[in-house]
């Protein structure tokens, strides 16, 4: 029997999704019909093939399907999505109109449900308005400066001790390291738990669990994505609980020890049911999105050398070990191209709601109980917003470039409103400890013309591995 890699796989999936589309052309309709006299717009798309609608495309060509969507139908459009209809929004505009949602017609719990609901139940994004509030309110004392310090503090030994590891090596797997790399830091770092077979267990539960809520077929099958990650859920859950009774008396200094401890201003504290959703959905938006986005920005400082030595001066100036918060405020190049490789690849790449009532989303009529997909990633690759958006220029966020100017939404990779991430700076920090070591001890390219196979996770996500060509630097730098 042959087995495809993922890659191949996709290839397979793109020419299944041409045939269908040419085999099942499908006429634009509208989604609904607006209310006579509201002087609103019909939402204007088509659902696709039937049954699959546009799911093949959507999933295989994530990005030139929806630059065509928005070429055809404007920034706001529907289309087919397994059974039912999604209406997909594009440009800022339209994402501000929603996280924003002055008048509570989007719900980020209903939008999430038949997603990734199953495995990341109640989680702080799939709560909603007064309750994701409050529960925002307590949680925000697991990520104060002196709790990120603490985070810090355990992140550095642990990424200095995998970067070490990672060999000289053409074809190097970059995503693959990378994602064990965040994996681990997660464990230690947001779990408390030393390496060891706890540890390996907690990994593959995590990552089936991941994998659960991406899972094209969406039933308890025995042997298939959606099971295991049922499973490895619910162990998930019996850790977490088990391990509950030591952590609230104890004082660590783990993302878990302090969700166990957190109150807010009023007093008000987790249930421990909350704190066990609250650890399941974190560890995934923790590793699994940071790990998209540094992955890809290693691959675009792997074929724009100038730009990689640039910020390897800029690591290399920085000689002390121990990497403050306040440090870490000193790598503007860093920054920069931080920023652009989270524009060119949200690695929260599509966010969902449902709403709640019948609404509009600039101008159009969108009836209640409907679907919508807030694409941040087309979104900022619109060339209406950012000139060349398929070209690496860290340049449009140096001093003096403020793409906000243009609009306050325009660069949004971590969403906005009242659900804005609230884990942007571990993020940030775990870029920067990573690249720190990185850059002072390796220097990598990809070959000429490479480009990775993309598929969709919970973003745009490198399916070939990412493979890079890595060599140590001439009398590598002490880390």
């Amino acid at each position: 029997m042959t087995t495809l890699n993922r890659a191949e796989a996709k290839h397979l999936l793109q020419s299944a999704a041409a045939s269908l589309t040419s085999r099942f052309p499908s006429p634009a309709r509208p989604l609904a019909d607006p209310p006579v006299g509201s002087g609103l717009k019909p939402v204007m798309g088509n659902y696709g093939a039937p049954v699959l609608g546009h799911v093949l495309s959507s999933m295989t060509q994530p990005l030139d399907f929806a630059r065509s969507r928005y070429d055809k139908y404007g920034p706001v459009s529907w289309a087919g999505g397994v059974g039912f209809k999604v209406v997909t929004l594009l440009g800022p505009d339209a994402l501000e109109r929603v996280w924003i949602n002055r008048d509570k017609a989007f719900s980020s719990e209903r939008g999430w449900a038949p997603v990734i609901g199953p495995f990341f139940h109640r989680g702080i994004m799939l709560l909603d308005f007064a309750e994701h509030r409050d529960h925002r309110r307590i949680m925000q004392q697991a990520f104060t400066r002196s709790a990120l310090d603490g985070y810090l503090e355990l992140m550095r030994p642990g990424i200095a001790r995998d970067v070490d590891t990672w060999p000289a090596a053409q074809s190097f797997p970059c995503y693959p390291m990378v994602k064990r790399l965040l994996l681990r830091q997660a464990a230690e770092v947001f779990v408390g738990t030393s390496l060891g077979a706890e540890t390996d267990r907690l990994l593959s539960d995590f990552h089936d669990t991941v994998c659960g809520g991406q899972a094209v077929i969406r039933a308890d099958v025995p042997g298939g994505a959606w099971a295991r990650g049922m499973r490895a859920r619910e162990r998930l859950q019996r850790y977490f609980y088990e391990q509950l009774p030591a952590r609230k008396q104890g004082d660590g200094t783990d993302l878990f020890s302090m969700l166990c401890r957190s109150e807010s201003d009023d007093g008000a504290r987790f249930s421990d049911a909350d704190i066990v959703n609250h650890m399941i959905f974190l560890l995934m938006a923790a590793h699994d999105t940071t790990a998209i986005a540094l992955s890809m920005l290693i691959f675009e400082l792997g074929r724009n050398r100038l730009w990689q030595d640039l910020l390897r001066d800029e690591a290399i100036a920085k000689p002390n070990p121990a990497l403050t918060i306040a440090d870490l405020d000193g790598y503007p190049a860093l920054d920069a191209a931080f920023n652009e490789v989270l524009r060119m690849y949200a690695p929260a790449g599509t966010l969902f709601r449902q709403t709640m009532r019948d609404t509009e989303i600039l101008g159009h009529f969108v009836p209640r109980k409907t679907q919508v997909a807030v694409n941040v990633y087309a979104s900022m690759r619109l060339a209406d917003w950012f000139p060349n958006p398929d070209t690496f220029d860290p340049g449009r966020f140096t001093a003096g470039a403020d793409p906000g100017l243009v609009h306050r939404y325009a660069f949004a990779p971590f969403g906005g409103g009242a659900h804005k991430c609230i884990g942007q700076q571990f993020a940030d920090m775990s870029v920067k400890v990573t690249m720190h070591h990185l850059l002072r001890n390796f220097r990598w390219s990809v070959p000429r013309g490479y480009q990775p196979t993309m598929t969709w996770g919970t973003g745009p996500t490198p399916a070939d591995g990412l493979p890079i060509d890595l060599t140590h630097t001439l009398g590598s730098v002490s880390r």
